[in-house]
């Protein structure tokens, strides 16, 4: 948004007085309970999830596996139009209390699925033993509406959280407000660490013990108070307004460019065009590469820029900064398609709750038995000890023999971490083996809901070589639209990576669902059946594993073409500067920009 220096000023004196009678200390509790309680109460519902699908809605392994993978599909797909919405229309606080108060409904209503038979089908031993009815629609539709209602709700909450309470301690004119912003970064994540910890181990083992009633009730009531401590709260915060988006400055660029498609581009080497920028930007001229949009940033007629050196329509007419920003945009996207399959990999949570549910939990003989969608726990830990472990010993090892202050390149992180989910899904092919044919040889082979006389530990090497590949790939990919990306660009990096998990979520649904059709055909067993000792579930990971391999050589493929990642015919972007027209409002600068390390994995 453009203003005039003498109102920037003024906004900047108000600002600084409002700055000391809201946000800060005083208004963190409200904002961290929000978040911490949000994550408490949805992470806590989606490990067991699977188990009451199969279990009350008389769902097969398959269609109960197909509905979490679209479920999570839209979880992760939402955040990027709330992000938009705030952005662009309503700012972040009003966002984050819509989205707190669907998220509510929708727990609320899926609490109360279990607490009314009527909303379930009726209780049956299981599919394998005795005929059970299938839910009827209006069933279903409840169901599912509670699903839709919690995406919904995640899409306003988790992209604004982290910036908006960024937002209470923004005070540029107080030399220390870096490292209060950084100090808020830490105790932001070590809450939400710490909620997603005890979500998958405390609410998981209230649902086993207590029951579904309990059990969602819990996360019901969480919800309830994560509400009622934003919206008291909010007389104490600070509220930034809406600005531009990113989303529409790009939309803005590829309808210049289409509208001036008939426009020559001159070569590069003479001085024929005329390109539009603001005054003080270093990004006076585009760059080669993808030169059709170089027409958006064309002045075609002095008319197009009115008096203040503004564009008359942004439609017709662009900046080359918003040229470039689409630019860097585009060229990510092959090494971001890369991350699809491993993102199916690390979004295969049903299956492996299933096989723990009929193993030995025990950690010692007579002992603690823990929860089958507790074992996801591991994953956390292997993930957490990865990223401390890299950052405090290995970087400095390697830094001795490379020269390289990073330890390994952005590259060598994400494609290691493809190679580790491939090994991660070879391990859990090669357990489900062994599980399978302990089973037969134990006699289980028709006899599916009996305990398997095999520890479930060995389920563990499985998860934590997903949370080490999800340590290496996907903290990677957040550091790598980082580094390609201007500071005004910081969100979409995480935007990025959320859509990556939603599309590889949608591809999981289409893998199961072809699996499970084309290995049925004939009367033959599915490979996903009910019985896991019947199924070939040991396959279904084969496959897995044979796409991941596939998307290794893929990768190969995309950094090849990607080129370095160095300022290989890279815009020098306007960083920090402070007299260009196109300045970044308050909330956008780069105290929204967060730890690219914990944005990933949270």
């Amino acid at each position: 948004m453009e203003s005039h220096p003498s109102d920037q000023a003024k906004s900047g004196d108000e600002e600084k007085q409002v700055t000391t009678k809201l946000g800060g200390l005083r208004a963190m509790p409200f904002v961290i309970s929000n978040e911490t309680f949000e994550k408490v109460a949805s992470f806590g519902l989606l490990p067991n999830m699977i188990l009451y699908l199969t279990r009350e809605y008389h769902m097969s392994n398959a269609t109960g596996t197909n509905v979490l993978f679209l479920w999570s599909a839209i979880s992760n797909f939402m955040p990027i139009l709330g992000a938009f919405v705030s952005d662009s229309f309503l700012g972040r606080f009003r966002v984050i209390a819509i989205g707190t108060v669907i998220s509510l409904t929708g727990i609320t209503m899926l609490w109360l699925t279990a607490v009314f038979p009527q909303a379930r089908p009726p209780h049956c031993a299981g599919v394998l033993i005795e005929p059970c009815a299938s839910p009827k629609a209006p069933q279903l539709a409840l169901l599912f509406s509670a699903f839709a209602l919690m995406s919904i709700g995640a899409g306003g909450i988790r992209p604004c959280s982290l910036a908006f309470g960024a937002d209470q301690f923004y005070n540029p004119s107080n030399p220390k407000n870096d490292r209060i912003l950084q100090s808020f970064f830490n105790w932001y994540y070590a809450s939400v660490g710490l909620a997603i910890m005890i979500s998958i181990t405390v609410i998981v083992y209230i649902q086993d013990k207590e029951g579904w009633v309990i059990g969602f009730g819990v996360p019901a009531g969480l919800m309830l108070l994560s509400t009622i401590m934003f919206l008291v709260g909010s007389p104490l915060y600070i509220r930034m307004k809406p600005n531009k988006s990113l989303f529409t400055s790009f939309a803005q660029v590829m309808g210049a460019a289409w509208k001036n498609r008939d426009l020559a581009l001159p070569p590069m080497e003479s001085d024929g065009a005329k390109w539009y920028f603001h005054k003080g930007s270093k990004l006076i001229a585009p760059t080669d590469k993808l030169r059709f949009l170089n027409k958006a940033c064309m002045i075609r007629n002095p008319e197009d820029i009115d008096m203040d050196g503004r564009a008359v329509n942004p439609w017709n007419l662009c900046t080359v900064k918003q040229v470039e920003e689409l630019k860097a945009l585009i060229k990510v996207l092959p090494i971001w398609s890369t991350g699809i399959m491993i993102a199916v990999s690390l979004s295969q949570h049903s299956f492996p709750v299933l096989q723990a549910t009929f193993m030995d939990r025990h950690l010692v003989p007579g002992g603690f038995q823990i929860p089958a969608g507790s074992f996801g726990v591991f994953a956390m830990i292997s993930l957490t000890i990865w990223v401390a472990a890299y950052d405090r010993i290995i970087v400095p090892l390697l830094s001795k023999f490379t020269n390289r202050s990073r330890g390994f390149t952005l590259k060598e992180r994400m494609g290691m971490g493809l190679v580790v989910s491939c090994v991660a899904t070879a391990v859990a092919a090669k357990v489900e083996h062994m599980r399978r044919t302990a089973a037969i040889r134990q006699g289980l082979a028709d006899t599916p809901y009996v305990m398997v006389h095999m520890s479930a530990m060995w389920l563990v090497p499985q998860y934590c070589l997903i949370g080490l590949a999800e340590g290496l790939n996907a903290i990677g990919q957040i550091e790598f639209y980082y580094s390609q990306f201007p500071k005004s660009m910081a969100s979409i990096g995480v935007a990025l990576f959320s859509l990556g998990m939603a599309v590889g979520n949608l591809i999981g649904s289409l893998i199961v669902s072809t699996i499970n059709t084309e290995t049925k055909k004939n009367g033959k067993v599915s490979w996903v059946s009910n019985s896991l000792n019947k199924g070939r579930y040991d396959y279904y990971y084969w496959i897995l594993t044979i796409l991941s391999v596939i998307n290794v050589f893929y990768y190969l493929l995309c950094c090849w073409a990607f080129g370095s990642l160095e300022n290989e015919n890279r815009p020098e972007w306007d960083e920090g500067e402070k007299g260009t027209q196109d300045e970044l409002e308050p909330d956008d600068n780069d105290k929204g920009k967060g730890s690219p390390v914990l944005l990933a994995t949270l």
